[in-house]
């Protein structure tokens, strides 16, 4: 019988995401792989007094900073998270940004 009525035709016929994908071509950009910066300098201990290496790896309303976008390698990360969290329980890094 008829297709029942407010719905859109049938799937075949529904656009879909891939032929906008097609039609246009983006530039592609040259990714460089994101490496340990630990790992680079042989840096084996991650002092939690060093604030100012700390603060690189602290986003600016006091959130830790993802191994995705810092580029730290999960060991590192780990022992990262460790020093941020030990730096901010004697107040040396914030918790959270001052409003």
């Amino acid at each position: 019988m008829a297709e029942s009525k407010g719905r859109p035709g049938s799937a075949g016929q529904r656009p879909t995401g891939g032929d906008k994908a097609v039609a246009t071509q983006k530039k592609q950009y040259f990714r460089r792989k994101k490496v340990c910066r630990f790992c680079v300098e042989k840096i084996d201990d991650i002092n939690y007094k060093d604030t100012k290496m700390l603060h690189a790896f602290v986003a600016e309303r006091g959130k830790i900073v993802p191994r995705r976008i810092s580029g730290v390698c999960a060991p590192h990360q780990r022992r990262l998270t460790d020093a941020i969290k030990k730096a901010r329980n004697i107040a040396l890094l914030p918790f959270a940004a001052a409003f």
